[in-house]
């Protein structure tokens, strides 16, 4: 007497669960390539977003300062007409200043997060990774680009309110967000350059606040170039941060600029500076 034929295996009624078996069994290829890069600089920017949606308070208060400058500098220095702005009121000619200023702050003390990393054992974790140097501190800085484009919409909000006449083109305003991350990229950058160099929280405050306002009365984010003396017009063309205020101000009010050069200069900056910090990582990591 024969047995009875047994029975086919029955169809797995969940597929996502046989997926994720598969997954087990064969763990899914790691990107690599091309697909490296965007892919760690899209997983730092959700990161950054995230905590932003979880604690919006320092976007909160970091707004207080570029109010300030736009309320109280911005409106007296309209009524005094003691800097030549080429025929527009102060505070307009002043609100690029003070969103190129607002995302510099922001971004010159991102090293602080690199060397908590460090001090909380992330950062050794993150490099013996097979991601490269270059692809973790490209995506800390367009993450700082993010923190410090919410940051400019909230300037320009503040702007409009009180009644600066700012373009609102999108493709200008997409400009404008490219130039705010290029130039939050490049601060941020240094930031992290200098943090490996000091390898010290403290020492890097110290060195962030000794930069900073250089940095913005070294610009053209309060006056024009040509009122500067000899000696810090020179500095201010070597000055980043003037040549974002430039394109923002370009693009923004329909100022003179040089649009092409300021993207240029921006642009080779902020892979000087990819380059410089991560040359430092393992020594930060040290």
């Amino acid at each position: 007497m024969s047995e009875a034929p047994a029975a086919p295996p029955a169809a797995s009624a969940d597929p996502v669960r046989d997926d994720a078996i598969a997954l087990l069994l064969k763990p899914p290829r790691p990107r690599s390539g091309r697909l490296l890069l965007p892919a760690r600089v899209g997983a730092m920017c959700a990161v950054e977003l995230q905590k932003l949606r979880h604690d919006r308070t320092e976007l909160y208060t970091r707004a207080v300062q570029p109010a300030l400058w736009l309320l109280i500098f911005g409106q007296t220095f309209t009524r005094i007409r003691a800097i030549p702005t080429g025929g527009i009121p102060y505070v307009d000619y002043l609100a690029p200043g003070i969103i190129a200023q607002s995302a510099m702050f922001i971004a010159i003390f991102y090293g602080i997060q690199i060397i908590w990393e460090r001090d909380a054992g992330i950062l050794n974790k993150l490099l013996v990774t097979p991601t490269p140097r270059s692809a973790l501190i490209t995506g800390k800085a367009f993450a700082a680009g993010v923190k410090s484009l919410v940051q400019a919409v909230v300037v320009l909000l503040i702007a409009a309110l009180l009644g600066v006449a700012l373009t609102w083109n999108p493709l200008k305003l997409l400009a404008v967000a490219a130039i705010v991350v290029l130039g939050s990229a490049f601060f941020s950058c240094l930031s992290m350059t200098i943090a490996g160099i000091v390898l010290n929280r403290d020492r890097l405050m110290g060195f962030g606040q000794a930069i900073t306002m250089p940095l913005f009365f070294g610009s053209n984010a309060l006056y024009p170039v040509s009122v500067m003396p000899g000696w810090l017009q020179a500095v201010s063309k070597a000055n980043p941060l003037s040549y974002e205020v430039d394109a923002l101000r370009g693009l923004l009010l329909g100022t003179p600029h040089h649009l092409a050069a300021d993207f240029a200069v921006l642009l080779v900056a902020a892979a000087l500076g990819v380059t410089a910090a991560s040359a430092l990582l393992g020594r930060l990591a040290r």
